[in-house]
């Protein structure tokens, strides 16, 4: 762990909160710099609102249903999101396509999670159009958000091999199980300054990042 200040997150969710909980615990063992100042949700019955207490985070609830426009609900989450320091942004399930404006606000300092080997099957349902194409391997992405849905460049990547009797459901289970090792990990390389944003890309170890990092996940039957 390094002398200075751990770096300050906000996560937002829109249910369970895995993510969000992986990156709270991996805060909180001291294996990544950083530390969990906020969790937001857009959504009042989200489970992982009483996770992040149980945790003893701070939280706020931002729900989308109480406004009418995209603008105010954007507005009453930047409201929320100023509430605590944090300098940087992580989206972990949070099931809202942000506007432009926003996603320009938070330029290189906001980290999303995506359940494809990006940029393959991109948006919902993954799983299922994984097993529908008779894909041979599956996995996650952790990416910069941009403003075009899920096409922000790509960090870092979970690669899981599918097996014979795969279903969505334990298809499900293995990635989302690598999820919890990958999203940590990246914002811990940012937390360290290996990972920065410059000039409108991600650089890793002095470089720029041309591809992603893939780590290859041993699929067990």
């Amino acid at each position: 762990m390094s002398a200075h200040a751990a770096l300050p997150l906000a996560v937002l969710i829109s249910g369970r909160g895995s993510n969000m909980v992986a990156i709270a615990q991996a805060c909180a063992a001291g294996r990544i710099d950083a530390r969990v100042n906020h969790v937001i949700s857009d959504r009042a019955d989200a489970a992982g609102i009483a996770r992040a207490r149980e945790l003893g985070l701070a939280t706020s609830l931002v729900e989308r249903a109480a406004f009418a426009a995209a603008s105010d609900f954007e507005a009453a989450l930047l409201g929320a999101l100023a509430k605590h320091a944090h300098e940087l942004v992580a989206l972990a399930g949070f099931m809202r396509i942000l506007s432009p404006e926003f996603v320009a606000r938070y330029a290189g300092k906001m980290l999303n999670i995506h359940p494809s080997l990006l940029p393959k099957y991109r948006g919902l349902n993954t799983h299922r159009r994984v097993l529908e194409a008779s894909d041979t391997h599956h996995g996650a992405s952790v990416h910069f958000v941009t403003v075009e849905l899920d096409s922000g460049p790509v960090v870092l990547q979970s690669r899981i091999a599918l097996l014979p009797a795969d279903t969505e459901q334990t298809l499900a289970q293995r990635v989302q199980a690598s999820e919890h090792i990958i999203y940590p990990k990246v914002i811990g390389w940012i937390a360290q300054q290996r990972l920065v944003w410059r000039d409108e890309k991600p650089w890793f170890d002095g470089e720029p990042l041309e591809a992603p990092i893939v780590e290859e996940f041993r699929a067990r039957p």
